[in-house]
């Protein structure tokens, strides 16, 4: 599994960089030729595009460095550090890049569902980062299991 989990996620990153150096440009240059209303939005755009796909990429490897830990660490205090970035950003993603859209392209009537959109998107980022926090609760309840089996099994190998 893990290793599955390893070529997904590396089959992601490599989208995700093509996306942003590739895709997104493109996108921006087809916006600009689409409609000389939208033009001013090229960069804007772009900017936002790229920084949204960034928050993947941060959280991707995030998730490879959980899998490619030892299971004795996994389950330590180490763990909190990528959990943390995760939720950071999805956040991130949430509550700033996913409104900034929405400011962005909503003022104009070529983009009209611009804000729904965004709103949507910003929506579902920041259920992803409650997601994320809940397991980050879990993790730590864990964490404090299995140093309360440690110690009872060191009272245990005490008494016998």
């Amino acid at each position: 599994m893990v290793v599955a989990l390893r070529g997904v996620l590396a089959a992601a990153l490599a989208g995700s960089v093509f996306v942003q150096v590739v895709m997104v440009p493109l996108m921006a240059i087809d916006l600009k030729e689409a409609d000389p209303d939208v033009a001013h939005l090229q960069i804007p755009f772009a900017v936002i595009m790229i920084l949204v796909i960034l928050t993947a990429q941060v959280t991707a490897v995030c998730v490879w460095r959980l899998v490619t830990m030892r299971e004795e660490t996994v389950f330590s205090h180490d763990a909190f550090r990528y959990v943390d970035i995760m939720i950071g950003a999805a956040a991130a993603a949430a509550a700033a890049l996913a409104f900034a859209l929405g400011i962005v392209l909503a003022p104009g009537d070529a983009v009209p569902r611009a804000w729904s959109c965004s709103s949507a998107g910003a929506l579902v980022a920041a259920g992803i980062g409650l997601i994320e926090l809940v397991l980050r609760t879990l993790l730590a309840q864990a964490i404090s299991r299995e140093a309360e089996a440690h110690e009872l099994r060191a009272e245990l190998d005490e008494v016998i």
